[in-house]
Order: structure tokens, then C-alpha cells, then sequence
């Protein structure tokens, strides 16, 4: 993990600046869902930053509602807050804040957009966890996305379907519309399971649909990974816990978080950041995935 105290380096200046400019001292951080545990450990990194700067944060949590959106934006356009990190993946409506009003995006990038953005390359992520589950002999692999209009959905589906094309298994490719919650995964099982050819493997978009595709198999009288094998996405805090423990993709979630409060910072002081700005992801191994030959024949 970074050091939050050694890597920031704004300490006197930030504080000077603040008295100097007539600033608040609060930074927003906007949310599309604050029961999400993806968001816990960015969290943690972006307060110990702003904690050692002597800085306040202001959660503001939308509820994927825009006019809750436009509520929290106040706090920017009438100075409460200095600057803001935009994890729900929506730029501001062009016009209603001040010109250069610092903000960084996080984890969700906003197509077209030129504000500064950290998180992971889930492109190169998402064809890694593909080539994984080929690499374990899995030909049929199916890919359950996250929710239509997200760029993470985008990011993901695209990284599948390019290792899928480079693996010469195009006529394989097997998208299932899902989301990001336990709920959509489990719903989804039922079009995995209409599948002419069926899946050896599933790919999620995320840990928690992943769990919701792993019970749902079960329901339907399938184990995981003896029957299919299935992999998730973001190592969040119980994917170690739940039962059987998932494969998944690891995001540096609290160096996320750190990276992208200092750039926040950086643009409070008038400097540049470079942008995007990626972290060291990595695919964690446990129990939901097996190699083809160590499977049963899935019943058609």
C-alpha cells in the first residue's frame, strides 16, 4: 500500500493555498451507492490522505438518481466544497460549475470526457480473466456484464470478446445481460442455462453478480466449479469469505483511492496530473474455478 503521508508531499502548501484562495476545506466525494462494499477500501485511501491535509470529506450519495446528482453539485458551485472525485461515472452538466473546478473520476471513466481519471485498466483486466479461464481448458465461456450505459460494463465486455476473437473462439462468444448486484447474477443463470451450447465457464462483471450466478447454479442443481466454473471481478472484502471462496480479479482499491486524492490535490494547487492514471491489478485463484478435464460433463 502507498504511504499516504511520504507520497502527497502538499501538507504546507495545500494548507496555505486553502487561506490564501478562501476555500473550505471540504472535498465531495459522490457516490452512485454507498452499500456498495466495492467502494469501502477507496474510501479508506482518499480519507487517509485528506485526513493527514487537514481536509473534510463530504460523502454525497445519488442513488443513480440525476437529480440527487444535481443536488450534491451544489455543494460545488456554491463553494462548500473545493473539488470533488466522481465515482458514479457522470460528468457534471456542462455550465452549471465554475470553469476548472477540480474533479478526478474514479474507477468508472466518462467517455469523452477530459477530466483526470484513476482506477484500473479493465479492458486489460477483463481479457486477462479470459485468458485465464482459457488457459484452464475452457473453450465455452460465457461473459454475464454489468448493466447497459456503464463504461466498466463497456471496458469489460470488451476485453472478453478480444480474448475470445485472439483465442479463435469467436463463434463462442456468449454475452448475458446482468448488473452488479447478487439479484442480477442470480437472474442470469436462467439465460446460461438456455444457452444452445451450454458454458463451461462464466466470466462476471463483478464479484457480487458472480455470487449470484454461483447460488443460482446451485439452485438449479449444479456445483461450482465441479460443473462450471466461474470468476468474478474486484476482490472485494467477502469474496474470500463466501463459500465457496471466488476467483477473481484484485483492484489496488485503496491505492486507487490515495492516487486519486492527490491528484485531486495536485489540481487544487494549479498543477497538471497525468491522466489516466492505472493501478497493478491481479487475478487472485481460489475455489469457484477448476480445468476443463477436472470437471463433470455438463448435462445438456
Amino acid at each position: 500500500m502507498f504511504d499516504a503521508v511520504t507520497e502527497t508531499g502538499y501538507s504546507v502548501n495545500t494548507a496555505a493555498q486553502m487561506l490564501r484562495r478562501n476555500r473550505s476545506g471540504t472535498i465531495l466525494v459522490i457516490l452512485p451507492d454507498i452499500s456498495n462494499p466495492f467502494f469501502s477500501e477507496i474510501l479508506s485511501g482518499i480519507e487517509n490522505v485528506a485526513t493527514h491535509e487537514k481536509l473534510t470529506i463530504l460523502i454525497g450519495n445519488t442513488n443513480s438518481e440525476p437529480e440527487r446528482f444535481l443536488n450534491i453539485l451544489e455543494n460545488l458551485r456554491n463553494g462548500r466544497a473545493d473539488g470533488a472525485l466522481l465515482l458514479n461515472g457522470v460528468a457534471p452538466p456542462v455550465g452549471m460549475l465554475p470553469e476548472h473546478t477540480p474533479m478526478v473520476t474514479i474507477s468508472e471513466s466518462i467517455a469523452g470526457s477530459p477530466l483526470p481519471h484513476v482506477g484500473t485498466d479493465n479492458e486489460a483486466a477483463a481479457y486477462e480473466s479470459t485468458r485465464y479461464l482459457i488457459s484452464l481448458g475452457h473453450k465455452s465461456i460465457a461473459h454475464v456484464t454489468g448493466p447497459d450505459g456503464n463504461q466498466l460494463t463497456t471496458d469489460r465486455r470488451s476485453g472478453y470478446a478480444k480474448a475470445m476473437r485472439e483465442a479463435g473462439l469467436s463463434d463462442n462468444i456468449c454475452e448475458i445481460r446482468g448488473g452488479f448486484e447478487f439479484q442480477n447474477g442470480k437472474e442470469a443463470v436462467s439465460a446460461l442455462m438456455r444457452q444452445p451450447t451450454k458454458p463451461t465457464a462464466v466470466f462476471c462483471a463483478n464479484d457480487e453478480s458472480a455470487m449470484g450466478v454461483i447460488r443460482g447454479l446451485e439452485g438449479a442443481g449444479y456445483n461450482v466449479p465441479r460443473d462450471y466454473s466461474v470468476m468474478g471481478f474486484d476482490n472485494v472484502s467477502f469474496s474470500h469469505i463466501f463459500s465457496p471462496e471466488l476467483t477473481t480479479i484484485h483492484q489496488a482499491r485503496y491505492e486507487i483511492g490515495v492516487k486519486a486524492m492527490q491528484a485531486l490535490l495536485a489540481l487544487m494547487g494549479g498543477q497538471e496530473t497525468e491522466s489516466p492514471i492505472f493501478l497493478p491489478h491481479k487475478i487472485i485463484e481460489r475455489s469457484t474455478t477448476l480445468p476443463l478435464t477436472g470437471r463433470k460433463v455438463v448435462p445438456e
